[in-house]
């Protein structure tokens, strides 16, 4: 939950929906009058891009789509480590590190209205987050592998759980109070009388907990102690599900939190626009009650759907009561364990991952949930895309879906070939089979 930048690893500056976050970077908070003109110059046409009438409609069909009140379709493209394609360091103006990431945010504003143009909603706003640490769960993560942002395998931090368990404790943040308001005093200046700069932190992208227990445990023993170590598995379970609340009530007690029910990245696809929260009696301070919560299990795909229910469900139920609507899942296949997931409190949105059973959506979810529909990002990684097979694809997406209420989302992309064109291409693809089939 932190910004960290580095230039040997410009991957480094993507994140979900564009925004990245930092937690330690060179910089003396002082930008050259170059690097200013670039910014301003940057955030005036964001802010023009921000007032066309387009994206309030926009942002009014995101409202109505995710509650429940249209079955309009909606595209929402991230290509994730494509963005290194699509804008590189090299076309980069500013030098401060800190500039540069900033400049790369406006950019991406820009390219999502004038080069992707899917359906993402440009608002005249400039997110600032804290600078800020957590001390973790009490042991250190051990990995090996995953230079330049390639696969990597966690070795177990947990060894012997009769040895090891009580090293653990509950992470603890700190903020960096001097360093969060220099950051913010500098973009208050930078982008005045163009963009309204906002306190705004994504203290979670997931609270699923499993990712957390394999970076504790390693993956395959995560699988296995389902087996072998069931006990350890729900006492692992229930110690990361209290430590992800006591992490929620921190938040909430120190006023820390910011609103998710706007042009926010939620879950793993789309964005918060919702007339119904905050809920009725809410008292202005954002509450993990009026906002989106989300939970997934990616990492258990290859499980029984019975054992998600015993091992999983059981936490992913508590996290969730705690959030006015719930989304759920990722990469995982959501058909094959429905029956469970249903029961999650207050669910709103479910991702229909290219691993799913597409013409399920009809009848599982129809009308009373969002379908974040996902084909595969894989025919976009060649250079010359095959677009009769994404054609086909796209149509696959759209006819065996109808009947839901349904967003087209393209995102994990780990490349585009070294074709932005690729990105764009599929846009208008999805666009035009979307229209043949509504």
């Amino acid at each position: 939950m932190s910004y960290m930048v580095e230039e040997k690893e410009p991957a480094q500056m993507q994140t979900a929906a564009g925004y990245a976050e930092l937690k330690s970077i060179d910089t003396n908070y002082v930008f050259s009058r170059t690097e200013i003109d670039v910014l301003r110059g940057l955030a005036e046409k964001t802010a023009e891009i921000a007032a066309r009438p387009e994206m309030k409609k926009k942002a009014e069909l995101w409202t109505a789509h995710n509650d429940l009140k249209t079955d309009e379709p909606l595209i929402f493209v991230d290509p994730e480590n494509g963005w290194n394609e699509i804008i590189t360091p090299g076309e980069l103006s500013c030098s401060d590190p800190l500039a540069r990431v900033w400049e790369m945010v406006l950019r991406k504003q820009i390219f999502w209205a004038e080069g992707m143009k899917d359906d993402r909603v440009i608002e005249p706003f400039f997110d600032v987050p804290y600078s800020c640490s957590d001390d973790g769960w009490g042991l250190d993560i051990k990995k090996t592998g995953g230079e330049s942002g390639g696969a990597y395998i966690i070795l177990p931090a947990i060894e012997a759980y009769e040895e090891d368990f009580p090293k653990l404790h509950y992470p603890n943040i700190t903020i960096d109070k001097d360093e969060s308001e220099r950051v913010m005093d500098l973009a208050l200046e930078v982008f005045a009388g163009i963009l309204t700069v906002r306190r705004k932190h994504s203290w979670w992208w997931t609270l699923g907990m499993c990712f957390d227990y394999i970076c504790l445990r390693g993956l395959e023993e995560f699988m296995c102690d389902i087996i072998a170590e069931p006990d350890y598995f729900h006492k692992m379970m229930e110690f990361l599900c209290e430590g992800k609340l006591r992490m929620l009530d921190f938040l909430e007690e120190n006023d820390l939190l910011a609103s998710n029910t706007g042009g926010t990245y939620i879950g793993s696809g789309g964005f918060g626009y919702t007339d119904q929260l905050p809920g009725p009696g809410s008292a202005g301070k954002a509450k993990t009650a009026d906002m989106w919560g989300f939970v997934e299990a990616q990492e258990t795909v290859s499980i029984d759907p019975r054992q998600y229910a015993e091992f999983i469900l059981p936490y992913h139920k508590r996290i969730a009561e705690r959030f006015g609507l719930n989304c759920y899942g990722c990469c995982e296949g959501y058909d094959t364990r429905w029956e469970y997931i249903k029961e999650l409190p207050r669910l709103r949105r479910v991702s229909v991952s290219a691993w799913s059973d597409f013409s399920a959506v009809p009848d599982y979810l129809g009308k009373n949930y969002v379908a974040s529909v996902k084909p595969s990002p894989a025919p976009l990684a060649s250079k010359n895309m095959d677009e009769e097979f994404v054609r086909a694809e796209c149509r696959r997406a759209a006819e065996q879906t109808k009947g839901g209420i349904c967003e087209f989302l393209m995102k994990d992309n780990h490349t585009l070939g070294g074709n932005p064109g690729n990105i764009t291409r599929w846009v208008e693809i999805m666009r035009e089979e979307i229209a043949r089939i509504y």
